[in-house]
């Protein structure tokens, strides 16, 4: 069969396969092994949730939605954003309904960036940002955070990095893969460079709930930063509700409209009845959403303490559902280590690299698994540590 490559576009030739998947699908092919590399809540949907899809389906609800979503949905997650953050959105045209956050992340790119634009991308970061901004025609452009800064965003890197193209800069935070939050006095300490140079903030805040040391300070709720932050949020993680790929953006109306007009071309509609169990996971899912947030707390001092009884340098993360430990006293790259892991002890993590050439010498590791799989996990990879480690 011959060739047909030269007809892909060259953008996406570009385009790194993602890290992430490579070593789930490794470690699908193979019996016995204990995951702890996709980022996804080992909880089923809280069953009210499931239910109130049940009843749309059964009162005939399969039509599509408004291109902005349900308005009762938007309603609610304009209640939910003025209790959790203080802003307040319009239902009506400042908040618009998408398939998950990665089509959230997708649309915004496209709507804000002009060929040649910068989008400035905090690393290690989630594997979409970089891509999302090069498919867009823009340039992504790193800006390093350190364990040593707890990897929390500095405005002396930040402004480094900065050129006369930079457009957008991403914020995620708690952070996918080290698990790091932003307090205000660090959001805070960024703003003059962020108006100075007339930045857009896109905040994706898909993990927001897990924090377990206070609460999640939003940026667009700091002075002058809501009408130039895009906050992205959605059901996946803290409703485990991965699979039913319901997300949103808030914004001002001018910026929300622009993606409004992508997403109505590309997509439509977020599927109705997944709408409405999101509706029913605001009105009155917070009860159960705490329980698993009591969970992974558990969990994280779980993983935690076994990396350090095998000797495992690890950041304490603050949010999120992931450790970052390092593996330099291994001497291997993140991705030879990962690859012998998952060979020699069935444990199958993701390499730092996968996140930015900043993650080169980390591996993430989901503690969303149950507590004998953490533990066993662990065991596991102190057994390896004892093989490999360097003198």
């Amino acid at each position: 069969m011959s060739s047909m490559e030269k007809y892909v576009s060259n953008v996406v030739k570009s385009v790194p396969p993602s890290g992430i998947r490579k070593f789930f699908d490794l470690a699908s092919q193979m019996q016995g092994v204990i995951s702890l590399g996709v980022g996804e809540p080992d909880f089923v949907t809280p069953w009210h949730i499931r239910e109130a899809c049940f009843h749309a389906l059964e009162k005939g609800y399969t039509m599509y939605t408004s291109n902005h979503g349900l308005i009762e949905l938007r309603e609610e997650i304009a209640l939910y954003q003025k209790r959790k953050i203080g802003v307040c959105y319009s239902p009506e045209d400042e908040i618009l309904i998408t398939i998950g956050v990665s089509e959230a992340v997708d649309l915004v790119m496209r709507a804000l960036i002009e060929p040649g634009d910068e989008v400035l991308v905090p690393e290690p970061s989630f594997v979409c940002y970089a891509p999302g901004a090069m498919l867009a025609y823009g340039k992504a452009v790193p800006v390093q955070t350190f364990n040593h800064d707890q990897y929390r965003l500095k405005p002396e890197e930040l402004e480094k990095c900065i050129t006369p193209r930079s457009k957008i800069l991403i914020l995620a935070y708690p952070s996918n893969p080290t698990g790091a939050i932003m307090h205000e006095e660090d959001l805070t300490a960024l703003l003059d460079i962020i108006i100075k140079n007339d930045l857009i903030v896109i905040t994706d805040e898909i993990y927001s709930e897990l924090t377990y040391n206070g609460s999640h300070v939003s940026i667009a709720s700091l002075p002058g930063m809501r009408d130039r932050t895009v906050l992205l949020n959605g059901f996946s993680k803290a409703f485990a509700m991965t699979g039913w790929r319901v997300g949103y953006a808030c914004g001002h109306s001018d910026i929300i409209d622009a993606m409004k007009k992508i997403h109505q071309y590309s997509i439509m509609c977020a599927s109705i009845m997944g709408q409405k169990a999101a509706l029913e996971a605001l009105r009155n899912g917070e009860h159960e959403m705490k329980k698993m947030v009591d969970s992974y707390n558990y969990r994280r001092r779980i993983m935690l303490a076994g990396f350090d009884d095998i000797g495992m340098s690890c950041f304490e993360p603050k949010g999120a559902f992931y450790c970052f430990p390092s593996i330099r006293c291994t001497g291997m790259s993140s991705e030879e280590f990962c690859e012998k892991l998952l060979e020699e002890e069935k444990v199958a993590v993701v390499p730092g690299n996968a996140f930015g050439s900043c993650g080169e010498g980390f591996v993430r590791c989901c503690y969303a698994a149950s507590v004998s799989n953490i533990e066993e996990a662990v065991s596991r990879m102190g057994s390896f540590l004892n093989r490999h480690r360097k003198a």
